[in-house]
């Protein structure tokens, strides 16, 4: 298989919104003691601070039920299966990315904007704009708000007064946008050739949007980089789960290295240390290589073999004209790293969040 074949297996976003789905490529604290200072209460001595919301802006491995439901499938069983015991919008079976770092703040895992109507006191932990599917520009046409999109969401909620500048300065963002914009390049009859030049086009736009965050009054913005593509369970599928695709992890490093140096620069520039990376790239790899945990029981038995897998060219989570599952669920979701084709079980996102924890840790110094 030639190259630019391979990278359209490894981007390309099955757009089966005929049926109603979209199969959407993805893209604890321990220590409780507050110690009063003389500056506001929620302030630490280095000048971190302990968070008082969360807010999200990104795609499906981040969105708590944005997505409509005539275009996610994640609104369909087995979704949720886990947690909370029915499908919830969550692509995984249960708790993802968000949920674990709302966990480690300390805060419940905030509401997704398209419910804030229903939200009341709950609009107190701040607010996810993520939706799956979407990404820097456009996926697929205006059908879902792009970062830019979604950031003015925020913007508008500001100038309605539900929210305020001190808000966003008080609160961690997290930022996770997890290749969609490559699916659609490609989807839409991009060439290698012409990636090599979208990516940076596409790293560029994700600085605007974080300069735009800051100006906003972020103070701590987490960005993610991308994960291993090539270790996806739709791109895994062609050796029967048994390999990551080297190629395609080696377009993610591009992505990846320029983001870093665009993080670093926007830091220098305000001289002050806003932005921070979780890297998704080291946290998959590690717990895909690390067949074993600490008590020597196997981790993920076979980790890039997705739990929930559609039959007969159909996804997890489909039926067909007669309402028959199209698609098979292993015994136990713990037991797989991967829920689906794209996107990791609950089990998988726990194992990904103790890998950068440490980073969190860092990042908000808590006395």
């Amino acid at each position: 298989m030639d190259t630019s074949k391979l990278l359209f297996s490894f981007f390309y976003c099955y757009f089966l919104l005929s049926s109603g789905y979209i199969c959407i490529q993805a893209s604890s604290l321990n220590h409780r003691h507050h110690h009063h200072h003389r500056r506001q209460k929620h302030e630490i001595s280095d000048g971190s601070f302990r968070p008082k919301k969360l807010f999200v802006f990104g795609d499906s491995y981040a969105d708590t039920g944005n997505i409509r439901k005539s275009l996610g499938n994640s609104w369909n069983e087995p979704y949720g299966f886990t947690f909370p015991g029915k499908p919830a919008g969550r692509f995984s079976d249960g708790r993802i990315l968000t949920d674990y770092i709302a966990k480690f703040l300390e805060v419940k895992s905030p509401l997704a904007y398209e419910w804030m109507e229903m939200g009341g006191k709950k609009l107190q932990n701040g607010l996810n704009f993520a939706y799956g599917g979407s990404g820097v520009f456009n996926t697929i046409g205006d059908l879902l708000p792009n970062m830019s999109t979604q950031i003015g969401f925020y913007n508008k909620l500001v100038h309605d007064s539900v929210y305020t500048k001190s808000d966003l300065k008080s609160s961690l963002v997290l930022v996770c946008l997890s290749g969609n914009d490559y699916g659609a390049f490609l989807a839409q009859g991009g060439t290698m050739q012409g990636l090599q030049t979208f990516i940076p086009r596409v790293v560029k736009q994700l600085g605007v949007n974080l300069k735009r965050l800051q100006q906003l009054g972020a103070t701590k913005v987490a960005v993610t980089l991308l994960q291993p593509l090539g270790c996806l369970p739709r791109s895994t599928v062609d050796s029967s789960f048994q390999r990551c695709n080297t190629t395609q992890n080696l377009a993610v490093g591009y992505h990846n290295l320029l983001l870093q140096q665009t993080v670093a620069r926007l830091n220098n520039q305000s001289k002050s240390s806003t932005f921070f990376i979780i890297d998704l790239y080291s946290s998959f790899t590690t717990v895909l290589n690390q067949r074993r945990d600490y008590l020597g029981n196997l981790r993920f038995d076979t980790p890039l073999k997705p739990c929930c897998i559609g039959t007969d060219g159909y996804v997890c989570g489909s039926v067909d004209e007669k309402g028959a599952k199209m698609y098979t669920v292993c015994s136990d979701p713990k037991s797989a790293f991967f829920w689906d084709m794209s996107h990791p079980t609950e089990a998988g996102w726990h194992a990904i969040y103790t890998t950068f924890k440490s980073t969190l840790e860092q990042a908000f110094k808590f006395d």
